[in-house]
């Protein structure tokens, strides 16, 4: 067993003295010895109930034989970061745990590890940490939040982003987004939408690193603890059975969890998080490789923002594995990657049915043709960019608009809030990528505040930042190169032309090559917007969104 290396043998009483300082009886210190990365804390929904989660995990692992031991790993709640500088830190948090678990695991040789997510970073740096170590591991999170109620309808966070525009507006009062404010998300769970932290959850489960349920049980639901107690004793078996990250989350896998996500419409921010995942395995996965799937995997859910159904109603109508059940009968699934059950994914789909077919729809009757995300290039984004294809409405699948410059998201943001936007103006907010942000933040408020006054139909947002899963409308993002590294976003003036074709998957800048070579000349690098900490570090080492913005070799 790997943990021999920290209890075995008479050079290691000492060792032992140690754990029995902590109250671990000699019994247990000889058992396996599994490690369970926590992120529970006080400061985001998705993460206050964790610690029963993870209790219910140490469960499991005791009953298969084992012994557990915690350790915490920091989290950032997106929502509560967002639009302000704390945003600045929630994509650089992705690479802090994946070392903070590496270091961890490497001070202490654990036999196998449980990985306790929920939201935005944390759960994506973790199954990064799985790849590069290469232990046998498993994810179990802890679920998502509940629907909201308001008015006779189904609300959830976004709705709360979206009404401070429409109170803007004047359609809605500042009484009813108190109210709305009190009731959209009522309890623990990570926000209920197919947002960026639900999307990755349940895409857990296409990859194989999760057991099935894991993206749809709600948190509140004791089938989410009953869940959490089988991942305690499946790891115990993977342990025994030497399976690893690495037999699992095969290219294979990806190709499946790509295929999931472009069939319930998932966050664009899958196409930094897969990507870096991949890249800790020494798995390469290239933005065309989602633009591949896109055009061959129907989009079966019209999950919140884009439209009416939360996780809860996906949970019902029989979750990931049903969704995977329907993309089967035309092959866009491959059965034989092996997932942490033990049995591979087609032993899995045997006994699955949809029991829902308004939340899922049939392979043959598809909300869409094509799946959710779309990589757009072109001359304002040479390296790519992505939009979340089924949140735009047929309307304005082209679009010709006029460029309308900012230089951060606060100025962006302030510019919508006072109605300084018009139908037909492209909106462009750069140096908020990887390394101008620094760290991408997402963009959640000035997207929200123009579907709130109602101009999504007749504007775009383009930036070399990122969108929140929460998103809807023509927003597109990741636009590399970025801005601070030369990119051509960063010559783009007030009164060009912007050209985007959703059919074509084209983004253009209208403007003669002559002269985007003499704006080229004349362009200056802004200074760096931190200068000292964690994050002016991440800008000098942090690549491109086109390649999942993780750390260079």
């Amino acid at each position: 067993m790997r943990s021999d290396r920290m209890k075995k043998g008479i050079e290691k009483s000492p060792h032992r003295s140690l754990f029995q300082a902590m109250g671990y009886l000699p019994e247990e210190i000889d058992k396996p010895i599994i490690g369970i990365a926590n992120s529970a804390n006080e400061l985001i929904p998705g993460h206050i109930h964790l610690d029963k989660v993870c209790n219910a995990v140490k469960d499991g692992i005791r009953m298969a034989g084992a012994t557990p031991m915690v350790f915490s790993t920091i989290g950032i709640c997106d929502g509560i970061a967002m639009n302000h500088e704390g945003m600045k830190y929630s994509l650089g948090s992705r690479e802090l745990i994946c070392d903070s678990v590496e270091v961890m695991c490497k001070a202490y040789p654990f036999d196998g590890l449980v990985l306790i997510p929920n939201c935005d970073k944390i759960i994506p740096g973790m199954m990064m940490a799985a790849m590069r170590l290469n232990i046998p591991c498993i994810l179990i999170s802890g679920g998502p939040m509940l629907a909201g109620r308001f008015m006779g309808k189904k609300v959830d966070l976004i709705s709360v982003f979206e009404g401070v525009g429409r109170v803007a507006a004047g359609l809605m009062t500042e009484e009813e987004l108190n109210e709305l404010e009190g009731c959209a998300c009522p309890g623990a769970g990570s926000c209920a939408g197919m947002f960026t932290a639900n999307s990755m959850n349940c895409l857990s489960e296409a990859l194989g690193i999760s057991l099935p349920g894991n993206g749809t049980i709600p948190a509140v639901h004791a089938a989410r603890l009953r869940l959490a107690k089988t991942a305690g004793m499946k790891i115990v078996e993977l342990v025994r059975k030497d399976i690893k990250p690495r037999d699992i989350m095969t290219i294979d896998a990806f190709k499946n969890a790509i295929s999931v996500d472009m069939a319930f419409g998932g966050s664009s921010n899958t196409a930094l998080h897969l990507p870096a995942i991949a890249y800790e395995g020494g798995v390469e996965l290239p933005l065309t490789l989602f633009d591949e799937i896109s055009e061959r995997v129907p989009h079966l859910c019209n999950m919140s923002p884009a439209g009416p159904h939360r996780l809860e109603d996906l949970n019902e109508a029989g979750g990931v594995y049903a969704i995977m059940k329907e993309l089967s009968k035309k092959n866009l699934i491959n059965k034989e990657c092996l997932t942490v059950d033990g049995r591979n994914v087609g032993e899995l789909l045997k006994k699955v049915k949809v029991f829902d077919h308004d939340v899922i729809h049939s392979i043959d009757n598809p909300y869409h043709e094509k799946g959710g995300l779309a990589v757009l290039t072109g001359s304002l984004a040479p390296d790519g960019s992505i939009v979340k294809r089924i949140g735009v409405s047929k309307e304005i699948w082209h679009f010709v608009g006029t460029a309308r410059v900012y230089e951060s998201e606060e100025e962006a943001g302030n510019a919508i809030l006072k109605g300084d936007i018009k139908p037909g103006d492209a909106i462009i907010i750069r140096y908020e990528g990887p390394k101008g942000g620094p760290g991408m933040r997402e963009m959640l408020t000035p997207t929200s505040i123009l579907a709130g006054r109602g101009l999504d139909l007749s504007c775009a947002l383009i930036t070399d930042g990122r969108f929140s899963g929460g998103t809807r409308g023509l927003c597109i993002g990741h636009v590399s190169p970025e801005a601070a590294e030369g990119g051509p976003i960063a010559y783009v003036k007030d009164g060009d032309k912007i050209e985007i074709d959703l059919v074509k998957k084209s983004i253009n800048l209208l403007v003669p090559h002559e002269e985007m070579e003499r704006r080229k000349k004349i362009w200056t690098r802004p200074e760096p917007k931190i200068k000292e900490g964690y994050m002016a570090r991440y800008a000098q080492m942090v690549t491109s969104a086109s390649t999942g913005a993780v750390f260079k070799k």
